[in-house]
């Protein structure tokens, strides 16, 4: 399916992702990190290793890596109190949490890993759309990082993961599916989706509303179509900031 420049705010193709960039090593003291740029999207992702596991995975054998996820006070165009001065967590973010957790943990070893906690922290920098799928994309860089560092000083004998994780946000915007949605975009989209997927096309975990009417089994077809198109391109970038 093709469509006119003009049809997306950014002039992009339906199929084009904004531009991407992944940045490891950008955190001075963490054990992994990465910067992650989805065009005007900027997030900061950080692992930090604890040599504990949460009390009901004591002597299992089994680690765990969970997430937390925060936006700056200016990272959109007014300014937003910090949660911890409100002394509680909005939904949308606890649920964006537990999606980045969710969804690292489904490439993990947890076994080879041992009792061992990550927890990644996803700070928005700046949101313009799709700050969820970029802390996913993101936190699998700064994940691997930190397996890297734990196997440098003996902690685990192998990297721990069984293949990568990445995400995408797709959704019909004036009747033309679209991939990887900005914040002009999602706000006006008729769908919106935000697919989770591993290197190899196992897919995670599948978010999608009709924001208007609904949409049809074709449309999402069409979705998917995209989102695995732009999967496989973050996908080959984290390879290649890895290197290989």
């Amino acid at each position: 399916m093709t469509a006119p420049a003009a049809a997306r705010p950014s002039g992009r193709a339906p199929d084009q992702l904004r531009a991407v960039s992944l940045e490891p090593g950008y955190a001075k003291h963490a054990e992994g990190s990465c910067l992650v740029r989805f065009g005007d999207t900027v997030v900061l992702c950080t692992a930090s290793v604890e040599d504990r596991v949460p009390p009901w995975l004591r002597n299992t054998g089994l680690g765990w890596v969970t997430a937390e996820y925060g936006m700056l006070p200016r990272s959109t165009h007014t300014r937003t109190d910090r949660e911890a001065a409100k002394g509680k967590q909005s939904g949308r973010t606890q649920e964006i949490q537990r999606l980045v957790g969710r969804a690292l943990r489904a490439v993990v070893d947890r076994k080879a890993m041992g009792e061992i906690l990550i927890k990644i922290d996803c700070d928005v920098l700046q949101a313009d759309g799709g700050t969820r799928t970029a802390s996913i994309t993101g936190s699998h860089v700064a994940l691997i990082e930190a397996f890297r560092h734990l196997k440098r000083i003996g902690a685990v004998k192998t990297i721990p993961v069984i293949d990568s994780v990445a995400a995408i946000s797709c959704g019909i915007h004036q009747g033309v599916p679209v991939l990887d949605l900005d914040y002009a975009e999602d706000s006006a989209a008729h769908t919106d989706a935000n697919f989770v997927m591993t290197g190899r096309g196992g897919i995670v975990e599948v978010q999608a509303t009709a924001e208007k009417e609904p949409f049809t089994q074709a449309e999402l077809d069409a979705l998917m179509a995209l989102a695995r198109k732009g999967i496989g391109e973050l996908t080959a970038l984290q390879t290649k900031v890895l290197g290989g």
